[in-house]
């Protein structure tokens, strides 16, 4: 992707920057779908010839971690070159630094490159403001982490693990459980990411904004994983049409990209539905 960009900056020519923005899509994606999916399309193969009692063994992957995350950064990254919206990164050292940035690597907040590439000019270090900042927003994640999410864990978890055991007023307890749960452990860990990254020197984007308080769907998933929101509406919705071409064009729009967000967090049946159910 580095190569990449550095050769869609330098060509004045259409096709040569199509072609060098195509490459790096197709490659991005290509890696993302053999470590994430290729054993979730052998299931689903295994389980449709299953009558012509054929069977393929699954592959013994092992799953790089955040693999998604950095995988939607270095595409931004091309993608806003190719849009010139951004200057290509002339350092290697710096964009190395932009994709491996160890604080979100692995859950996020999604950093863009025009977000973090103008920061790598800032002398970086610690300075007491910072320090008193970033620490007091890595401590709330902590609490949200350790105090709230993994204690509740403790309802949530043998619910799910056996729900045929419980009563179905315990069980939507669970399912309230859960969901305090899962909110408390994914803003914790953005709240530990941004203030770790505040304290050596850079800004990262906010990634939660209270979003159990939305008074509706749409609201929701602009409080909820923000960055990842707002990269598949800039780089999946917007260029399928958005909501340019009408309103059933852009209903499916919305479900193609909520489908296909859905099933970026995991390869899942479940999150297919999950997705396909936010998108209706």
């Amino acid at each position: 992707d580095y190569v990449a960009a550095s050769k869609i900056a330098e060509s004045s020519n259409h096709r040569t920057r199509r072609a060098w923005l195509i490459l790096s899509v197709v490659s991005n994606l290509g890696v993302l779908a053999y470590f994430k999916y290729c054993n979730f399309f052998i299931d689903n193969l295994n389980l449709l010839l299953g009558r012509a009692s054929i069977h393929i063994d699954a592959l013994s992957i092992l799953l790089p971690v955040g693999i998604s995350f950095y995988t939607f950064k270095t595409m931004s990254y091309t993608i806003d070159v190719y849009r010139n919206e951004i200057e290509p990164c002339r350092k290697w050292l710096d964009y190395a630094t932009f994709i491996t940035f160890f604080p979100e690597l692995v859950a996020g907040p999604i950093v863009r490159a025009s977000v973090f590439l103008p920061q790598m000019g800032r002398m970086i270090g610690l300075a007491w403001p910072r320090l008193v900042v970033g620490s007091s927003i890595f401590v709330q994640g902590l609490i949200k982490k350790l105090l709230i999410a993994d204690r509740v864990s403790k309802i949530a978890d043998p619910i799910f693990a056996s729900p045929e055991l419980f009563h179905p007023a315990t069980i939507w307890f669970g399912v309230l459980a859960y969901s305090i749960q899962i909110y408390c452990d994914f803003s914790g860990y953005s709240d530990m990411a941004i203030g770790i990254a505040k304290v050596i020197g850079y800004d990262l984007p906010e990634n939660f904004n209270m979003p159990y308080w939305s008074e509706n769907i749409t609201e929701f998933w602009r409080r909820w994983h923000m960055t990842l929101s707002s990269w598949l509406r800039d780089y999946l919705y917007i260029p399928l049409g958005g909501n340019r071409h009408g309103a059933w064009n852009t209903y499916r729009n919305l479900l193609l990209t909520m489908l296909l967000g859905g099933l970026s967090h995991g390869a899942s049946w479940n999150f297919v539905l999950w997705g396909g159910l936010h998108g209706g």
